[in-house]
């Protein structure tokens, strides 16, 4: 019971201090933020963030992040139906100060409406991936977090590089780290028709190269 107590109460310290963080995340400003390269659309978590705290701009062959609200970051022109692969190489260069997360979004719907629908997948800095759903407001897990060996860790300095994939084909969608399938699921459970794109959340620093879609 005391055990308990000590979590309940350790919860409740930390919850406001999380509010917080995401709030000066939404509220931050960044030099040179506000603009996407051509092409490229955004719509950030928060109706409250401003796109003036994220910079996203090209860099060499790749497209470099420096966010404070969380996001997605996408072409309209790709999408996709059928058989098709999303892929990118994502190159964490600073550390975390939390548990922050990015990879790609599949089967992306109404993306400027209330009714937004898509499927992500994400990994961490602590080795571990996660698939959800954006229905609306609503954000349902496929599968909660879990560790697998195939994604590389961050390194002391905090960098870290790997390269993620949404196979999607007729009779599952599978989801691979460095060429690993990690998970795979049933079409019918994810969104798998639509736009494909990219998820940065909160305060993170990335280099992301050879984002593609193609038809399988």
């Amino acid at each position: 019971m005391r055990k308990l107590f000590v979590f309940a109460l350790a919860a409740l310290l930390t919850a406001p201090l999380l509010a917080q963080q995401h709030q000066a995340d939404h509220d931050k400003k960044v030099v040179g933020g506000g603009t996407l390269p051509s092409g490229w659309k955004g719509r950030l978590d928060e109706t409250e963030a401003s796109m003036s705290g994220v910079k996203v701009m090209l860099m060499g062959t790749g497209i470099h992040f420096t966010t404070g609200p969380a996001g997605i970051y996408y072409r309209p022109t790709d999408r996709k139906t059928g058989v098709y692969e999303a892929h990118a190489t994502f190159n964490q260069l600073e550390p975390a100060a939390h548990p922050e997360a990015y990879g790609l979004f599949i089967g992306g719907s109404d993306l400027e409406a209330a009714g937004q629908k898509y499927t992500y997948f994400l990994i961490r800095q602590d080795g571990k991936f996660l698939v959800k759903r954006r229905a609306g407001a609503a954000t349902p897990n496929v599968m909660d977090w879990t560790g697998n060996a195939a994604i590389k860790k961050a390194e002391a300095g905090g960098k870290m590089a790997n390269t993620m994939a949404i196979a999607v084909g007729q009779d599952k969608v599978r989801f691979l780290v460095n060429g690993t399938e990690v998970t795979s699921i049933e079409p019918s459970k994810v969104d798998a028709n639509g736009i494909a794109g990219l998820r940065v959340n909160h305060s993170l620093t990335l280099l992301v190269e050879g984002f593609a879609v193609t038809a399988r």
